[in-house]
């Protein structure tokens, strides 16, 4: 059993065993351009293959299907930037479980029109003025819903770390895994799995300069915030990491590194060109801080988590003017 607020490998494997024959096993791709440009051997594990278009239905579908029979009847409410919105919108729709989303109103049109789609009813707030997490608990008291957070939360920690599992089982040897973060729950769960399976692999977060959070508070070891970043990683605009994820980022991973705005965009063409892959730009983030040459790691076997692939197309023609 884990130990209250944290998970283990354990946790891991158990939510791998319940996502089996529903969570995609994403594919893991190569390319000898980017193994010749890092001189090393480079896997990336494309989660922008996954159900709804991004990981997060891994921890969504876990923490779903472990709700009591009451709780699933009266259903579920998160707040989502998009991505958890689409799958928590999904996971409730496979499982008969009523989902309630809220999301700003600048969320990218297809996050919404997808998250609608699933069946899930979307409340749209504005970033400036309404505070999601307080908006959110307040709709779960009055319809007494259960409240399913994006990344603070055990169960959705402990699917995100099927990612890695997958990864470490297909691959073997890493020497380096570079996963993006925002909240944290990708990154500490793949930790999770990483350290427990690969002791010796060095685990590395990247976020947006922008929105550094997370790296903050990882060298600082006192959790630090920020409010709207304006980055294109809109994936990554989380205000601080949780109370569960930030323990498990100090524990768990190596260091923690950032990547410009202009990285990231080059990098996600990149990827676009190159693995012809539809990455999104919080997606391309583990990725720029290796091909961008922030983390340099030479004749080493290296993981990537290429964590989603919902671009609002409208949105991302402009990048290419």
């Amino acid at each position: 059993m884990s130990q209250p607020n944290s998970v283990t490998i354990t946790d891991v494997q158990a939510a791998h065993e319940r996502l089996l024959g529903i969570a995609h096993r994403t594919p893991v791709l190569t390319s000898r351009i980017v193994n010749d440009r890092t001189h090393s051997q480079v896997f990336f594990k494309c989660e922008n293959f996954q159900r709804t278009g991004a990981f997060k239905f891994r921890g969504a579908y876990n923490a779903l299907l472990q709700l009591s029979a009451a709780q699933k009847q009266k259903g579920v409410i998160t707040y989502s930037s998009g991505n958890h919105a689409q799958a928590i919108a999904l996971a409730g729709k496979l499982l008969n479980i009523p989902a309630t989303i809220v999301m700003p109103d600048d969320a990218p049109t297809v996050k919404q029109i997808a998250t609608r789609g699933y069946g899930a009813e979307v409340i749209l707030y504005n970033r400036q003025s309404t505070n999601r997490e307080e908006l959110a608990q307040s709709l779960a008291r009055e319809r007494a819903l259960t409240l399913i957070p994006p990344y603070d939360h055990l169960h959705v920690v402990a699917g995100q770390g099927t990612t890695a599992l997958e990864l470490i089982a297909e691959v073997g040897q890493l020497d380096l895994l570079l996963v993006c973060c925002g909240g944290g729950g990708l990154l500490s769960g793949c930790a999770i799995a990483t350290k427990a399976l690969l002791p010796n692999c060095k685990v590395i977060g990247v976020e947006p300069e922008l929105a550094d959070d997370a790296t903050r508070s990882f060298y600082s070891k006192t959790l630090q915030t920020v409010k709207n970043p304006d980055t294109i990683a809109d994936g990554a605009r989380t205000p601080n990491l949780g109370k569960i994820t930030f323990p498990l980022v100090l524990h768990y991973v190596d260091d923690m590194v950032t990547v410009s705005e202009e990285a990231i965009i080059r990098t996600m063409f990149f990827l676009w060109e190159r693995l012809k892959i539809v990455v999104e730009p919080t997606g391309a983030l583990a990725a720029a801080a290796l091909l961008e040459g922030v983390v340099k790691a030479p004749h080493a076997n290296i993981g990537v988590i290429i964590s989603g692939g919902n671009v609002d197309l409208a949105q991302i023609g402009k990048l290419f003017s």
